[in-house]
């Protein structure tokens, strides 16, 4: 069961993951030592599943999201881990989601511009049969990021 102190911990880490112990140990009121204990728990219990550097994408080459809403006649788990190994085996797709409504997957691309959009596309169809495929191209990001809400953690 996770603490207040655990809760701060983790949402402290999400904002810097490089942060030093002693600073993380300050910022919770903690030791050096009962800090560093409870992140080795956090990290073996799972609630840490790994640290990451966050890059800019203006710099990397990938400024341009496309979202790509896919539509499948086949349902299988065969086709299923099939169209799953395609898209893990291309960098530029970022997320994968399978959904409820009219559409059944949408990726998040990225791209460095939004003619290179073909080119994963293509790559796509080669490996796996598709109904129907409708990309959209993000004008604007009005929020983005990878930190989660810790209050519900237990």
């Amino acid at each position: 069961m996770l603490d207040d102190r655990d809760r701060k911990l983790l949402a402290l880490l999400q904002e810097d993951a490089g942060a030093s112990v002693a600073v993380l140990a300050e910022k919770v009121n903690l030791s050096l030592s009962a800090c560093a204990r409870r992140i080795q728990r956090l990290e073996e219990s799972g609630h840490i599943a790994g640290r990451v550097a966050l890059l800019d994408r203006e710099k990397i080459g990938v400024p341009t999201t496309v979202f790509a809403l896919i539509k499948t006649a086949h349902h299988a788990d065969d086709w299923i881990e099939l169209f799953s190994r395609a898209i893990a085996d291309i960098p530029e797709v970022v997320e994968a989601h399978r959904l409820t409504g009219n559409y059944d997957y949408i990726l998040k691309v990225v791209l460095p511009r939004v003619e290179h959009y073909d080119v994963v596309y293509k790559r796509i169809v080669r490996r796996v049969e598709l109904f129907d495929v409708s990309a959209s191209i993000s004008m604007e990001v009005l929020k983005s990021g990878v930190r989660l809400p810790v209050d519900h953690a237990q």
